[in-house]
């Protein structure tokens, strides 16, 4: 079993800046798609971005792509996810996730769920 823990997330002003931090368990992190979602109040969890395991190649939400960059760190088991020029609309949940088995990166079908970590952004 894979445990996911998100840190790095809190309160900024529109036009900040926040990473998030996803620290994974196992041996194989490496192995495994990574990807970030997030659910804001009444609202669907959406898809925000996700990162291939060796090749580290990244995808992107139409709503954060040239804002947000995931990044990896497979020697750490860590996945990161830097937001630039945040938006009150970015304000959510940001949840980590993670599977072995990923075609559709964008669907919510990850094996592996962190906590969530709030993002806050004021106007």
């Amino acid at each position: 079993q894979v445990q996911l823990v998100e840190s790095g997330g809190g309160l900024v002003q529109a036009g900040g800046t926040l990473r998030l931090s996803c620290a994974a368990s196992g041996r194989t992190f490496s192995s495994y798609v990574m990807a970030w979602f997030r659910q804001a109040p009444g609202k669907e969890r959406e898809f925000v971005a996700s990162i291939s395991g060796r090749a580290g190649a990244p995808y992107y939400a139409d709503s954060v792509k040239g804002r947000f960059t995931i990044s990896r760190d497979n020697s750490k088991n860590t996945v990161y996810l830097q937001m630039n020029s945040l938006k009150p609309e970015d304000t959510a949940v940001y949840y980590c996730a993670a599977d072995l088995l990923v075609t559709r990166p964008w669907r919510e079908t990850y094996d592996y769920w962190g906590q969530g970590t709030q993002v806050t952004v004021s106007s």
